[in-house]
């Protein structure tokens, strides 16, 4: 069993345990009380130039721990005035030592979009999201069905946010693209044994249409990094671990960013 196996087996029974405390229909009614989301992930993603998804993340299964400080809320304020286009937030408790109300509290903190990172394995998750703030869902190909990421989107647009559906393989984007997504990330570490290839994000450019939002994740250290990313037409990237580890995040987003 792969880690990405374990972690999409952690999530089921996430959701197993929290339906015991709140039924699925009691959160549903929950989202759908709240007004609409307005799809400002997608907005911010169509900006002039290459948009930048900040990551606040304690740890992850191929780094380990990354920041035994976390003063989350402050790491996401930073980001915003820094000129991030969007944060995406770790609520995966086990592996990436996030939590839930991280992402209540950044989304409530900044004006921002906010991407609810975490392994979605059921509608569940995408309505709690919604109640904590989120602005995106994260829906992963390996682990969902296409059935079930075209499922998951109509929930999403219904309440106006936004799904990132990610993708590893050429097989992977066409599932992706079959199942309506207008938001594809590749990631370019290979989440079954954790390698990074750089090209990737390259070689599944030309398969994804240039109406679709394209988002290149992890791997993005330098600013070659972001011009080797930019002169394929991405939209977006995903910068984690490299801001994480920053003393000083502005000055690292704003050197990755050109502007240093």
């Amino acid at each position: 069993m792969t880690i990405l196996d374990q972690l999409a087996d952690h999530a089921r029974e996430r959701v197993a345990r929290k339906r015991v405390e709140l039924d699925a229909a009691a959160l549903r009614a929950l989202a759908l009380d709240l007004p609409r989301g307005d799809f400002a992930f997608e907005r911010a993603l169509r900006r002039p130039g290459v948009s930048f998804i900040c990551e606040c993340k304690k740890a992850s299964p191929s780094k380990g721990l990354i920041a035994e400080d976390f003063p989350y809320r402050q790491i996401a304020l930073e980001y915003e005035a820094a000129g991030a286009d969007a944060i995406s937030v770790l609520t995966e408790p086990k592996w990436f030592l996030g939590h839930d109300d991280y992402l209540k509290e950044i989304a409530g903190a900044v004006s921002i979009p906010c991407l609810r990172k975490d392994f979605t394995v059921d509608e569940y998750m995408i309505y709690e999201a919604r109640v904590l703030g989120a602005s995106a869902v994260l829906l992963i190909c390996s682990i969902l069905s296409e059935v079930q990421i075209r499922d998951y989107i109509a929930v999403s647009d219904a309440l106006g946010l936004s799904a990132l559906v990610e993708a590893h393989d050429e097989a992977e984007v066409e599932m992706a693209l079959k199942a309506g997504a207008r938001v594809i990330g590749v990631n370019n570490r290979n989440l079954k044994d954790f390698s990074v290839d750089p090209e990737n994000s390259r070689r599944l450019r030309r398969l994804i249409p240039r109406d679709v939002l394209f988002v290149s994740e992890s791997g993005v250290k330098s600013t070659e990094d972001v011009a080797a990313i930019r002169s394929m037409g991405a939209d977006a990237v995903l910068v984690g671990e490299a801001l994480m580890r920053a003393p000083d995040k502005k000055a690292m987003l704003a050197k990755l960013r050109g502007q240093a």
